[in-house]
């Protein structure tokens, strides 16, 4: 199978045919017309074998979450997605696997509406690479920058999950069997909060995703308002499994690892009750305060100060932190 067969078998004949696209897979360049009074949002994300995920790796999941950690990001921006373009190195052509990857990958943008409107492909180490579009309408995209003193801090969803797993898959912690199965699903098929990210828009003062971990997300928004925090470990969500664990894993584990894919945004007090009224306002969790003092601060249980050992993870840290 050469090149242009693997595109028109695999990826040009999916289907999900938006008016937006003027010229698809097909043509030197895609033709896009956004819709007008709106912005447009743009991102990217590269994934590369024993860097990002385990060589053996589901590829349907890894198929989903290639999409879904770029449709993060567009979440984190209060941005609705439109389109994508997929760049692909593969050793080979292995058209079981590229069946399964595209099954997991179109999965997710058909409950999206995302299309993928180019790419390319290429003989080489498996790596993929997406550029993900999207539109928010000017004056409304959620930004790392605007997060304001007083504001209330929130996190969507749970947090640690997937540095559980993570853990387990390098032979470091033992989990039962329905706990491996439970945490998996949060490491390799990751939830874009695309909905929340929607529905924040013109209530938070400014959103990230988690996906280098918290400390470090945070610290981005904090560092591009230029103000501080100071966080609560006990109101730090995490599900049943996961407090199972804290024993073993501590507290770094859910505050500094990454994957975890949850929104992290500001709101000011003025917005509270517009924020309660979300209808997916019971999965935020406050987990803290903007305050003047730069710097983060973390209080444990009994009001103390919390130092965690790790801050984040960081591709070109000395010490290696991938997901292999």
């Amino acid at each position: 199978m050469n090149e242009f067969e693997l595109i028109q078998t695999f990826f040009a004949r999916q289907q999900i045919n938006r008016a937006d696209v003027a010229a698809g897979i097909g043509d030197d360049a895609a033709l896009l017309q956004p819709p007008p009074g709106q912005l447009l949002a743009v991102t990217s994300d590269l994934l590369v074998s024993g860097v990002h995920f385990f060589p053996d790796t589901d590829p349907a999941a890894l198929g989903h979450k290639a999409l879904a950690v770029n449709l993060s990001d567009l979440a984190a921006m209060g941005a609705e997605p439109a389109w994508f373009l997929l760049n692909l190195t593969l050793p080979k052509v292995d058209a079981a696997w590229l069946e399964k990857f595209c099954r997991g990958m179109f999965g997710l943008a058909r409950e999206y509406g995302a299309q993928l409107v180019g790419g390319d492909t290429s003989r080489g180490p498996l790596a993929i690479a997406i550029e993900a579009h999207g539109f928010v309408p000017a004056g409304l995209a959620l930004r790392r920058s605007g997060a304001k003193v007083g504001d209330r801090i929130y996190v969507t969803g749970t947090l640690g999950d997937a540095a559980l797993a993570l853990q387990q898959r390098r032979g470091r912690l033992s989990l039962p069997k329905n706990e491996i199965a439970s945490v998996a699903e949060r490491l390799d098929r990751p939830t874009p909060r695309v909905r929340e990210g929607l529905a924040l828009r013109g209530v938070a003062n400014s959103a990230i995703d988690v996906s280098d971990g918290l400390l470090a997300d945070l610290g981005h928004i904090l560092e591009m308002s230029r103000v501080g925090a100071r966080i609560f470990l006990d109101k730090l969500p995490v599900s049943p499994v996961c407090r199972a664990h804290l024993n073993d894993l501590g507290w770094d584990a859910v505050l500094a690892n990454g994957d975890d894919y949850e929104l992290c945004f500001t709101v000011p007090a003025a917005n509270i009750a517009a924020l309660e009224k979300i209808p997916v306002a019971d999965d935020f969790r406050h987990i803290g305060e903007i305050e003047v003092e730069a710097g983060l601060r973390i209080l444990d249980e009994s009001g103390k100060a919390y130092r965690p050992r790790e801050t984040g993870h960081d591709h070109f840290a000395e010490s290696k932190r991938g997901n292999t």
